[in-house]
């Protein structure tokens, strides 16, 4: 069974894609490292995950890329979020929150 603190729970990789690049532009290595530092190691982005999740949030007009030097002079293709992104954000979060709530409520019950 693989170590359950390295897999990301169905559906929140875009979500979480999204609130880091609410912060600042970022590369995919930035972005993975960054989720991987606020999760406190309990989450770990995996390149193979992340590329055509940001391609497929590219395509829905969620974030912008543009190819820039990262801080290590290589060519890399930095992430900004749009106003659309913006409000696919806002949206993402109210729908885990109720989620997150009504899951709480069952195991309270």
């Amino acid at each position: 069974m693989p170590d359950p603190s390295t897999d990301l729970i169905q559906g929140t990789l875009e979500m979480l894609v999204l609130k880091t690049l609410a912060l600042e532009p970022m590369h995919g290595y930035g972005i993975a490292l960054r989720i991987e530092q606020i999760s406190d190691g309990a989450f770990r982005v995996n390149p193979g995950s992340l590329l055509p999740a940001l391609s497929r949030m590219e395509r829905a007009g969620h974030v912008q890329g543009k190819w820039r030097a990262s801080e290590n002079n290589r060519r890399a293709k930095f992430y900004r979020l749009t106003p659309e992104g913006r409000k696919a954000l806002k949206a993402e979060t109210a729908h885990w929150g109720r989620q997150i709530a009504a899951i709480h409520r069952i195991l309270e019950a």
